[in-house]
């Protein structure tokens, strides 16, 4: 199979790993400053909505959730997830050096293991291809014979 990654579709996957990290962290740090939240008392959590981080934080996850939508109509799921778990990286630095959170050498180790997961998916193709049922009307499909 060939690897079929257009530049395009590399920034997409640029797009998916890069708003769900910074939302994520963002999401992290405005419910930091809200406090603890409980689902008995909705007004805490609507609350949390007026925070700026929080709702930076939404509106990158729902950059997310389209470039992430458009990265499956191209690529399959097996391929995609893997190959923005770099994303991973991109929180666990976020998270030291712009949170202050300690990350434990055992955290750091399975980070170093999800880069390397990523170069192997990163390698194979994007999408799986199925051999055709109907060879007959794949032939007339590509108008061979009119």
């Amino acid at each position: 199979m060939k690897h079929t990654l257009t530049p395009r579709r590399y920034f997409i996957l640029l797009a998916v790993m890069l708003t769900a990290s910074v939302g994520d962290t963002l999401l992290s740090r405005g419910m930091s400053q809200v406090g603890p939240v409980d689902l008995h008392h909705l007004g805490l959590l609507l609350h949390a909505l007026t925070n700026i981080n929080v709702i930076a934080g939404i509106l990158l996850l729902i950059g997310f959730f389209a470039s992430y939508t458009t990265a499956l109509s191209w690529a399959d799921l097996t391929f995609v997830m893997p190959a923005t778990a770099f994303g991973y990286v991109v929180i666990a630095l976020l998270s030291r050096f712009w949170l202050h959170e300690y990350l434990s050498p055992y955290r750091w180790a399975g980070i170093v293991l999800i880069v390397c997961a990523v170069g192997f998916v990163a390698n194979g193709p994007s999408r799986t291809e199925h051999p055709s049922n109907h060879p007959d009307l794949d032939l007339m499909d590509s108008g061979v014979g009119r």
